[in-house]
């Protein structure tokens, strides 16, 4: 999975830190830190109002008010690392709130807490944890590549395919020498201190380091 071609540099040493330290910051009001965490998951909640079908107009108001509340709840936040789990579920039971005020239906007060999940829309909430942690950790490598890298990256990730005689004329670069520069700017990605985190991350929770070795 790649990052969208328009995607802007962003790659700052800031949004490498773990979520506990940018939490920390944050609370003592550290604008970069929370810059930082706004950058980091509001992929999670955009994806989360996809899957709700809101419209951009509604799904700005939840992000919106998503925030609004952590910034409300950020000294309260007993358990950093479990920040993407509550980005989560209160932007879920944000979307909700929209759809039954559409639908004409009295909203529901909140009532759940994370722990009181049902096991399904836990590892739903896991699911979306996770993937915005990848598209996170992908900004951040795409970010980091050099501008030719970039370009040929997102040339490479067009639907439909650009043909590589015109990715050649477009960049300037021989044909041949596609595929080599290709190899590269992968392996530039994997190695991006993001990424390492990431599959060295996943590799722990599969509880088998080797198989990423």
């Amino acid at each position: 999975m790649f990052p969208d071609p328009d995607f802007a540099q962003d790659a700052e040493t800031m949004c490498d830190e773990p979520v506990t330290d940018l939490v920390a910051r944050a609370r003592n009001g550290d604008k970069q830190a929370w810059d930082a965490l706004v950058e980091r998951y509001a992929p999670l909640i955009w994806s989360i109002c996809r899957r709700h079908q809101l419209g951009a107009t509604d799904a700005d108001d939840v992000s919106q008010n998503v925030w609004l509340r952590l910034v409300d709840q950020l000294d309260r936040v007993r358990d950093p690392a479990a920040l993407p789990g509550w980005l989560a579920t209160t932007t879920r039971r944000e979307c909700c709130r929209v759809v039954r005020t559409v639908r004409g239906s009295r909203p529901v007060a909140y009532v759940l807490d994370v722990e009181n999940l049902p096991d399904e829309l836990a590892r739903t909430a896991d699911q979306e944890v996770l993937e915005a942690e990848r598209q996170a950790a992908l900004r951040q490598a795409f970010g980091a590549l050099d501008p030719f890298s970039r370009q040929l990256v997102a040339l490479l990730i067009q639907d439909p395919p650009v043909p590589y005689g015109e990715i050649s004329a477009r960049l300037g670069i021989a044909v041949g020498s596609i595929g080599p520069s290709r190899g590269r700017c992968l392996e530039k990605l994997r190695r991006h201190p993001a990424i390492a985190a990431l599959i060295n991350a996943e590799c722990r929770d599969l509880g088998d380091v080797r198989r990423c070795a």
